[in-house]
Protein backbone atom coordinates (compact mmCIF):
# COMPACT_ATOMS: atom_id res chain seq x y z
CA UNK A 1 0.00 0.00 0.00
CA UNK A 2 0.89 3.62 -0.68
CA UNK A 3 2.84 5.56 1.74
CA UNK A 4 0.34 8.39 3.21
CA UNK A 5 2.08 11.52 2.37
CA UNK A 6 1.67 14.75 4.50
CA UNK A 7 -0.51 17.03 2.38
CA UNK A 8 0.98 21.21 1.97
CA UNK A 9 -0.96 23.80 3.24
CA UNK A 10 -3.06 24.05 -0.25
CA UNK A 11 -3.52 20.52 -0.32
CA UNK A 12 -5.12 20.44 2.74
CA UNK A 13 -7.15 23.16 1.33
CA UNK A 14 -7.70 21.16 -1.83
CA UNK A 15 -9.23 18.16 0.25
CA UNK A 16 -11.26 20.23 2.64
CA UNK A 17 -13.13 20.50 -0.24
CA UNK A 18 -13.10 17.21 -1.64
CA UNK A 19 -14.03 15.99 1.57
CA UNK A 20 -17.25 18.77 2.09
CA UNK A 21 -18.69 17.53 -1.47
CA UNK A 22 -18.49 13.97 -0.08
CA UNK A 23 -20.41 15.58 3.07
CA UNK A 24 -22.94 17.31 0.89
CA UNK A 25 -23.59 14.27 -1.64
CA UNK A 26 -24.72 12.21 1.63
CA UNK A 27 -26.77 15.63 3.15
CA UNK A 28 -28.55 15.03 -1.03
CA UNK A 29 -28.98 11.88 -0.78
CA UNK A 30 -30.57 11.60 2.71
CA UNK A 31 -33.82 13.13 1.59
CA UNK A 32 -34.22 10.26 -0.82
CA UNK A 33 -33.77 7.23 1.50
CA UNK A 34 -37.25 5.77 1.83
CA UNK A 35 -39.24 2.48 1.01
CA UNK A 36 -39.48 2.05 -2.51
CA UNK A 37 -36.38 3.46 -3.67
CA UNK A 38 -34.04 1.15 -5.75
CA UNK A 39 -29.96 1.45 -4.54
CA UNK A 40 -29.51 2.33 -8.95
CA UNK A 41 -31.47 5.11 -7.95
CA UNK A 42 -29.37 6.01 -5.38
CA UNK A 43 -26.23 5.17 -7.71
CA UNK A 44 -27.75 7.61 -10.70
CA UNK A 45 -28.25 10.38 -7.92
CA UNK A 46 -24.89 10.43 -6.10
CA UNK A 47 -23.29 10.06 -9.79
CA UNK A 48 -24.99 13.15 -11.32
CA UNK A 49 -24.24 15.27 -8.13
CA UNK A 50 -20.55 14.51 -7.83
CA UNK A 51 -20.01 15.17 -11.63
CA UNK A 52 -22.32 18.24 -11.29
CA UNK A 53 -20.00 19.61 -8.83
CA UNK A 54 -16.90 18.78 -11.27
CA UNK A 55 -15.73 15.46 -9.42
CA UNK A 56 -15.51 12.21 -10.19
CA UNK A 57 -17.29 9.42 -8.11
CA UNK A 58 -14.13 7.60 -7.22
CA UNK A 59 -15.58 4.25 -6.30
CA UNK A 60 -16.58 3.76 -10.24
CA UNK A 61 -14.28 1.43 -12.08
CA UNK A 62 -12.02 0.98 -8.80
CA UNK A 63 -10.29 -2.24 -9.23
CA UNK A 64 -13.18 -2.94 -11.73
CA UNK A 65 -16.06 -1.70 -9.51
CA UNK A 66 -19.40 -1.02 -11.24
CA UNK A 67 -21.09 1.55 -9.56
CA UNK A 68 -20.30 5.17 -8.45
CA UNK A 69 -21.43 4.35 -4.55
CA UNK A 70 -21.70 1.88 -2.04
CA UNK A 71 -25.21 0.80 -0.56
CA UNK A 72 -25.15 -2.19 2.02
CA UNK A 73 -27.97 -3.49 3.55
CA UNK A 74 -28.90 -5.42 6.43
CA UNK A 75 -26.65 -8.31 6.56
CA UNK A 76 -24.22 -6.45 3.83
CA UNK A 77 -21.36 -5.11 6.04
CA UNK A 78 -19.71 -3.18 3.30
CA UNK A 79 -19.41 -2.87 -0.81
CA UNK A 80 -22.84 -3.37 -1.80
CA UNK A 81 -23.46 -2.65 -5.42
CA UNK A 82 -26.49 -0.70 -6.57
CA UNK A 83 -29.11 -2.63 -8.31
CA UNK A 84 -32.76 -2.93 -9.20
CA UNK A 85 -33.70 -4.16 -5.95
CA UNK A 86 -35.95 -1.56 -3.86
CA UNK A 87 -35.76 -0.76 -0.05
CA UNK A 88 -38.27 -1.97 2.54
CA UNK A 89 -39.52 -0.75 5.33
CA UNK A 90 -37.42 -1.56 8.18
CA UNK A 91 -34.03 -1.93 6.25
CA UNK A 92 -30.76 -0.71 7.35
CA UNK A 93 -28.65 0.74 4.37
CA UNK A 94 -25.14 2.09 4.75
CA UNK A 95 -24.58 4.54 1.77
CA UNK A 96 -20.61 4.98 0.97
CA UNK A 97 -19.69 8.05 -0.75
CA UNK A 98 -16.39 8.86 -1.69
CA UNK A 99 -15.31 11.90 -4.99
CA UNK A 100 -12.29 12.55 -6.27
CA UNK A 101 -12.09 16.60 -6.48
CA UNK A 102 -10.83 17.59 -9.39
CA UNK A 103 -12.69 15.04 -11.54
CA UNK A 104 -8.60 14.56 -12.94
CA UNK A 105 -5.72 14.65 -10.51
CA UNK A 106 -7.31 15.52 -7.29
CA UNK A 107 -7.90 14.40 -3.76
CA UNK A 108 -10.22 12.08 -2.25
CA UNK A 109 -13.12 12.61 0.08
CA UNK A 110 -14.44 9.31 1.54
CA UNK A 111 -17.72 9.34 4.29
CA UNK A 112 -20.78 6.64 5.14
CA UNK A 113 -23.31 6.84 7.03
CA UNK A 114 -25.97 4.26 7.25
CA UNK A 115 -29.81 5.00 7.18
CA UNK A 116 -32.98 3.55 8.30
CA UNK A 117 -35.55 3.17 6.06
CA UNK A 118 -39.22 3.20 7.58
CA UNK A 119 -39.21 1.77 11.61
CA UNK A 120 -36.69 -0.55 12.42
CA UNK A 121 -36.46 -2.92 14.55
CA UNK A 122 -34.93 -2.71 17.77
CA UNK A 123 -32.00 -5.36 16.92
CA UNK A 124 -31.39 -3.07 13.91
CA UNK A 125 -31.53 0.19 16.16
CA UNK A 126 -29.09 -1.23 18.23
CA UNK A 127 -26.42 -2.26 16.14
CA UNK A 128 -26.68 0.79 14.21
CA UNK A 129 -26.65 2.69 16.80
CA UNK A 130 -23.30 0.83 18.61
CA UNK A 131 -21.56 1.37 15.16
CA UNK A 132 -22.37 5.53 15.54
CA UNK A 133 -21.08 5.42 18.61
CA UNK A 134 -17.90 3.53 18.04
CA UNK A 135 -16.94 6.28 15.44
CA UNK A 136 -17.15 8.67 18.00
CA UNK A 137 -15.09 7.09 20.47
CA UNK A 138 -12.65 6.29 17.68
CA UNK A 139 -12.37 9.49 16.69
CA UNK A 140 -11.99 10.80 20.25
CA UNK A 141 -8.89 8.88 20.36
CA UNK A 142 -7.15 10.77 17.41
CA UNK A 143 -4.40 13.02 18.52
CA UNK A 144 -0.23 13.23 17.75
CA UNK A 145 1.66 10.28 19.78
CA UNK A 146 -1.05 8.15 20.21
CA UNK A 147 -0.61 4.80 18.15
CA UNK A 148 -3.16 3.35 15.65
CA UNK A 149 -3.62 0.58 18.10
CA UNK A 150 -4.95 3.10 20.62
CA UNK A 151 -8.23 4.04 17.97
CA UNK A 152 -8.56 0.25 17.55
CA UNK A 153 -9.03 -1.01 21.43
CA UNK A 154 -10.90 1.97 21.74
CA UNK A 155 -13.41 0.92 19.11
CA UNK A 156 -13.49 -3.13 20.32
CA UNK A 157 -13.67 -1.91 24.07
CA UNK A 158 -17.05 -0.58 23.45
CA UNK A 159 -18.64 -2.52 20.66
CA UNK A 160 -18.00 -5.52 22.70
CA UNK A 161 -19.76 -3.81 26.02
CA UNK A 162 -22.53 -3.30 23.83
CA UNK A 163 -22.79 -7.54 22.84
CA UNK A 164 -21.71 -6.68 19.08
CA UNK A 165 -18.62 -7.39 17.21
CA UNK A 166 -16.19 -5.77 15.21
CA UNK A 167 -15.32 -6.65 11.93
CA UNK A 168 -11.56 -7.54 11.18
CA UNK A 169 -11.39 -8.12 7.47
CA UNK A 170 -11.86 -4.76 6.53
CA UNK A 171 -10.72 -1.44 8.26
CA UNK A 172 -9.83 2.17 7.49
CA UNK A 173 -6.93 3.79 5.64
CA UNK A 174 -4.89 7.05 4.92
CA UNK A 175 -6.23 9.00 2.24
CA UNK A 176 -5.11 11.80 0.18
CA UNK A 177 -4.17 12.23 -3.25
CA UNK A 178 -4.60 8.67 -3.48
CA UNK A 179 -7.47 6.69 -2.61
CA UNK A 180 -6.33 4.32 -0.30
CA UNK A 181 -2.34 4.72 1.12
CA UNK A 182 -0.99 3.81 4.63
CA UNK A 183 -1.39 3.64 7.35
CA UNK A 184 -4.28 0.85 7.44
CA UNK A 185 -6.41 1.59 10.62
CA UNK A 186 -8.50 -1.73 12.15
CA UNK A 187 -11.06 -0.98 14.13
CA UNK A 188 -9.63 -3.73 17.04
CA UNK A 189 -6.09 -4.00 18.40
CA UNK A 190 -4.47 -3.18 21.41
CA UNK A 191 -3.28 0.23 23.06
CA UNK A 192 0.18 1.50 22.56
CA UNK A 193 0.16 -0.89 19.10
CA UNK A 194 0.49 -0.10 15.36
CA UNK A 195 1.58 3.17 13.29
CA UNK A 196 2.30 6.12 15.44
CA UNK A 197 -0.02 8.69 14.33
CA UNK A 198 1.51 12.38 13.33
CA UNK A 199 -0.01 15.63 13.08
CA UNK A 200 -0.94 16.20 9.13
CA UNK A 201 -1.86 12.54 8.29
CA UNK A 202 -4.93 11.67 6.81
CA UNK A 203 -7.01 9.01 6.98
CA UNK A 204 -10.52 7.12 7.55
CA UNK A 205 -12.14 5.35 10.66
CA UNK A 206 -14.70 3.64 9.41
CA UNK A 207 -15.70 0.58 11.76
CA UNK A 208 -18.30 -1.76 10.55
CA UNK A 209 -20.25 -3.17 13.85
CA UNK A 210 -21.98 -6.60 13.52
CA UNK A 211 -25.03 -8.01 15.62
CA UNK A 212 -23.77 -11.43 16.06
CA UNK A 213 -20.18 -12.81 14.82
CA UNK A 214 -17.35 -10.28 13.18
CA UNK A 215 -16.82 -12.71 10.30
CA UNK A 216 -17.59 -12.17 6.94
CA UNK A 217 -17.87 -13.25 3.43
CA UNK A 218 -17.15 -12.25 0.21
CA UNK A 219 -19.89 -13.02 -2.55
CA UNK A 220 -19.45 -14.22 -6.32
CA UNK A 221 -19.14 -10.77 -7.55
CA UNK A 222 -15.84 -10.28 -5.55
CA UNK A 223 -17.28 -6.98 -4.42
CA UNK A 224 -19.93 -7.75 -1.59
CA UNK A 225 -19.39 -8.60 2.09
CA UNK A 226 -21.70 -10.23 3.87
CA UNK A 227 -21.97 -11.28 7.67
CA UNK A 228 -21.30 -14.84 7.65
CA UNK A 229 -23.84 -15.93 10.24
CA UNK A 230 -26.47 -13.71 8.83
CA UNK A 231 -27.00 -10.96 11.55
CA UNK A 232 -27.63 -7.36 10.68
CA UNK A 233 -24.13 -4.62 10.28
CA UNK A 234 -24.00 -0.82 10.23
CA UNK A 235 -21.21 1.20 9.66
CA UNK A 236 -20.22 4.86 10.22
CA UNK A 237 -17.26 6.78 8.26
CA UNK A 238 -15.67 10.16 8.53
CA UNK A 239 -12.05 11.30 6.93
CA UNK A 240 -9.88 12.62 9.80
CA UNK A 241 -6.88 14.99 9.61
CA UNK A 242 -4.26 15.07 12.57
CA UNK A 243 -4.10 18.43 14.06
CA UNK A 244 -1.27 19.49 16.65
CA UNK A 245 -4.00 19.67 19.61
CA UNK A 246 -6.18 16.39 18.02
CA UNK A 247 -8.43 15.35 15.59
CA UNK A 248 -10.17 17.62 12.71
CA UNK A 249 -13.62 15.85 11.10
CA UNK A 250 -12.78 17.17 7.02
CA UNK A 251 -15.71 15.37 6.04
CA UNK A 252 -18.34 17.08 8.96
CA UNK A 253 -21.56 17.92 7.83
CA UNK A 254 -23.31 21.18 8.48
CA UNK A 255 -27.06 19.65 8.89
CA UNK A 256 -28.92 16.78 10.77
CA UNK A 257 -29.25 13.62 8.26
CA UNK A 258 -32.80 12.82 7.84
CA UNK A 259 -33.39 9.65 8.46
CA UNK A 260 -30.44 8.60 10.43
CA UNK A 261 -29.59 11.99 12.87
CA UNK A 262 -33.18 13.08 13.26
CA UNK A 263 -34.06 9.70 15.49
CA UNK A 264 -35.18 10.05 18.80
CA UNK A 265 -32.96 7.27 19.42
CA UNK A 266 -29.95 8.45 17.63
CA UNK A 267 -26.26 8.04 19.73
CA UNK A 268 -25.01 11.08 18.11
CA UNK A 269 -21.23 12.87 19.45
CA UNK A 270 -20.03 16.18 18.91
CA UNK A 271 -17.08 14.76 16.83
CA UNK A 272 -19.21 12.52 14.30
CA UNK A 273 -22.61 14.60 14.22
CA UNK A 274 -21.34 18.36 15.05
CA UNK A 275 -24.68 19.86 13.40
CA UNK A 276 -26.57 18.14 16.48
CA UNK A 277 -24.89 20.24 18.71
CA UNK A 278 -25.14 23.71 17.03
CA UNK A 279 -27.01 26.33 18.57
CA UNK A 280 -29.85 26.16 16.24
CA UNK A 281 -30.70 22.21 16.53
CA UNK A 282 -32.13 22.34 20.24
CA UNK A 283 -30.22 19.29 21.12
Amino acid sequence: MPKNMRLTKGELQKMRASCQLAASTLEMIAEHIQPGVTTDRIDQLVDTFIRDHGAYPSPLNYRGFPKSVCTSINEVVCHGIPEARTLKDGDIVNVDVTCTLPAENGFFGDTSVTFYVGEPSPSAIHVTEVARKALEIGIAAVRPGARVGDIGHAIQTFVESKGCSVVRDFCGHGIGRQFHTEPSVTHYGRPGTGPLIKRGMTFTIEPMVNLGSWETVVLDDDWTAVTKDGSLSAQFEHTLLATRSGVEVLTRRGSILPHSEDRPYAELGPLSAPAAFSRSSGR
